[in-house]
């Protein structure tokens, strides 16, 4: 979803400024779905270009949308500006998952790196401490499974790229939005009617489920081992990862060995599963991070409070096994 005029009708110039230098317009290449495009899984075939650069812009413009703080909408905007080329991928590589937080390293290097952006901080009275970390702001970040801006902008993207939901919807989903104040007595984005939280709450289970799919983590696993492998042999240095896709393939392809290798990636089509491994083919177990979103509803409390069928639906989920074996097929 590239019209991120959805989120704030005008992009104010601070924001714009922002997005325009350097180190953000890497993230141009750098992909939402990690790696799992590249596959011929049918899933992923079927998704339009969406990509670090969208999602970032996105939830600034959220930020600035319900804060009308500077400070805030810049921290979101930077929140993703050290994810590495594929993204979460490096996250299996780096044995960090279950988590998926080792994308964030690097934030405020790259920030007091840049020039352009250390000029615009001045120009604003921020610092690079305002804007290095979005958990700070609980409109922009918060613990799951409590709606933040940066959820809030990859699930409605995703419901988009999925085919879960059509932009007509999405939109009325963001304009029942506000915020609200959580049972910390922080603020958090909630919604005003039940009826469009539960919506877009079953929405996002739906996209949840997609990022735990066999083929997603198969495809992230395989993805993460090939690169292991192309830096164990130098065909590519860890510090390369944190250029775009386009230059990290470039590298790969340009070694017999690993062109081969990516292509056979890249021809996985269908994914088999099994109690146990089969005789030939790759078979790996592979658990990962299951994301979860049980909005606020305005005077009300969580969704899954108020309805109960989706606390079912929810708490199924989170049991969903991830302990068997599966394997990927041209």
């Amino acid at each position: 979803m590239k019209d991120c005029s959805l989120y704030h009708p005008e992009t104010p110039d601070f924001l714009k400024a922002a997005a325009e230098t350097q180190p953000m317009q890497r993230l141009k290449a750098v992909g939402m779905n990690c790696g799992c495009e590249y596959t011929s899984f049918p899933r992923f075939q079927r998704c339009t270009a969406y990509s670090r650069y969208d999602h970032s812009v996105g939830v600034g413009l959220i930020v600035w949308h319900f804060t009308a703080s500077p400070a805030q909408a810049l921290a979101g905007l930077f929140h993703d500006i050290s994810t590495p080329a594929f993204s979460h991928v490096v996250d299996f590589l780096r044995g960090d998952h279950l988590r998926q937080e080792s994308t964030e390293d690097g934030t405020t290097e790259l920030i007091d790196g840049s020039p352009e952006i250390r000029s615009l901080l001045r120009s604003l009275g921020l610092t690079t401490a305002d804007v290095c970390d979005y958990h700070r702001y609980p409109v922009a970040d918060n613990d799951a499974p409590r709606l933040s801006a940066d959820r809030l902008e990859y699930s409605l993207g995703n419901l988009v790229q999925f085919g879960f939901a059509d932009e007509k919807t999405v939109k009325a989903i963001y304009d029942d939005l506000t915020v609200g104040e959580n049972e910390d007595g922080r603020p958090e984005l909630t919604f005003r009617t039940g009826e469009t939280a539960l919506r877009f709450a079953r929405g996002a289970l739906r996209c949840s489920k997609v990022y735990v799919s066999d083929e997603d983590r198969y495809a992230m696993q395989m993805l993460a081992e090939l690169l292991g492998a192309a830096v164990k042999k130098g065909v590519l240095t860890l510090r390369d990862l944190a250029r775009t896709e386009p230059e990290v393939l470039s590298r790969l392809r340009a070694d017999a060995e690993f062109a081969q290798r990516w292509e056979a990636f890249r021809a996985y089509r269908e994914i088999l599963s099994a109690d146990r491994p089969g005789t030939d083919g790759d078979w790996r177990v592979i658990p990962a991070k299951k994301r979860r979103i049980d909005p606020l509803i305005l005077g009300r409390g969580r969704t899954s409070a108020c309805f109960p069928s989706f606390g079912e639906e929810l708490l199924n989920f989170l049991q969903m096994p991830q302990d068997y074996w599966v394997c990927g097929r041209a």
